[in-house]
């Protein structure tokens, strides 16, 4: 079942989309504002997100920005300017599509679909299970990081040609940390997705995560491929 992230801060009409996604086969959280719209992203993922942009905390456009400085997830912008240089500058911001107030629930979920279909592996909800066995056969595919080299299915990791001699738990963190490369990723993703325990303490993924850098040639201090975001998360990335 696709999830979907509603940021609206009307409560009339936030209810209307949860209850327009739900009838379609949505699982939906919802945010009453831009900072807490982030905060859910942070927490768990979703496969897309539908942004008002008259947020009582952030300017639409900002929030966009910030959404896309920390996730790569599907935007459906939701606004009340239909001016074309406004629209240009939002999807130049990042937004994967756009609906002008007011729009009809048959509207959000075509867009909604179609954006799904466009960006994600994900199928639309109510899109037939045909196109699952294809999705499931597929082999996870190596994933490169400067001189990082991870690949999932055979279930190692080389660095600069040598290979790391990793614990099951670190391959699975260092796998999804590369899998989300340039994403910052919170902790309590991690627990959620590669511990798939989200009550535990944050401190075991610090322990993994400082595990995991010495193996990669690097500290805390003098970061090369983890980079932390204060307050935010990790993230993989290419040394600069």
């Amino acid at each position: 079942m696709p999830s979907v992230l509603v940021v609206e801060d009307d409560p009339s009409i936030r209810q209307s989309l949860i209850e327009v996604l739900a009838e379609h086969g949505y699982a939906v959280r919802s945010a009453a504002d831009g900072f807490g719209g982030l905060r859910e992203l942070t927490q768990a993922p979703v496969d897309a997100v539908v942004l008002d942009l008259g947020l009582p905390d952030l300017d639409g456009g900002d929030a966009l920005r910030m959404i896309r400085g920390i996730s790569s997830v599907p935007v459906l912008v939701a606004t009340a300017r239909d001016d074309e240089t406004e629209i240009i500058k939002l999807l130049n911001a990042g937004a994967d599509d756009y609906l002008v107030k007011p729009f009809s629930g048959g509207q959000l979920i075509a867009r909604l679909a179609a954006v799904l279909r466009r960006t994600s592996h994900v199928p639309p909800a109510g899109a037939g299970a045909a196109a699952a066995p294809a999705a499931a056969s597929a082999a996870p595919q190596p994933a490169t990081v400067g001189e990082l080299v991870v690949d999932p299915g055979a279930r190692t990791a080389f660095l600069a040609g040598r290979e790391l001699r990793l614990t099951r738990r670190e391959f699975d963190l260092l796998a999804f940390l590369a899998r989300h490369a340039g994403q910052v990723v919170s902790k309590r993703r991690l627990l959620t997705e590669v511990w798939r325990e989200p009550y535990v303490d944050d401190q075991t993924v610090d322990v993994h995560l400082s595990s995991l850098r010495r193996k990669l040639g690097e500290r805390a201090a003098a970061p090369r491929y983890l980079r932390t975001v204060r307050g935010v998360g990790i993230k993989l990335v290419a040394p600069r």
